[in-house]
């Protein structure tokens, strides 16, 4: 079972955009309804696809940094990431197909 990891402003340069595997990163808060909506569809894609894509979430709330500079205004916010830059974002609660989706799409 892949453990969705918690990436900060200090450790999002090195684990994110350093990576060699694209990443899948959820911007998120513990007060945010849709984001716990969605947080099982993001655990099932870490334990289905954690060995090819890094799947994290980010608390908006205690790392404002990220969330300012890839401006996100809406939570969950969902970034694909690959090379260094965002090729995918799905914004709000979705159906799990969506996310799925974006993660075939990196791996592609």
């Amino acid at each position: 079972m892949a453990e969705v990891q918690d990436i900060t402003d200090q450790n999002f340069e090195t684990e994110i955009l350093q990576s060699d595997k694209p990443a899948v990163v959820d911007f998120w808060a513990e007060w945010c309804a849709p984001c716990r909506q969605i947080s099982p569809i993001i655990k099932e894609l870490a334990d289905q696809y954690g060995d090819q894509v890094n799947i994290v979430k980010v608390d908006v709330d205690s790392n404002p940094g990220i969330a300012g500079r890839y401006g996100v205004r809406s939570i969950p916010t969902v970034l694909g990431i690959s090379g260094g830059q965002v090729v995918d974002q799905l914004v709000g609660a979705r159906p799990k197909g969506d996310f799925k989706a974006m993660v075939e799409k990196l791996i592609a």
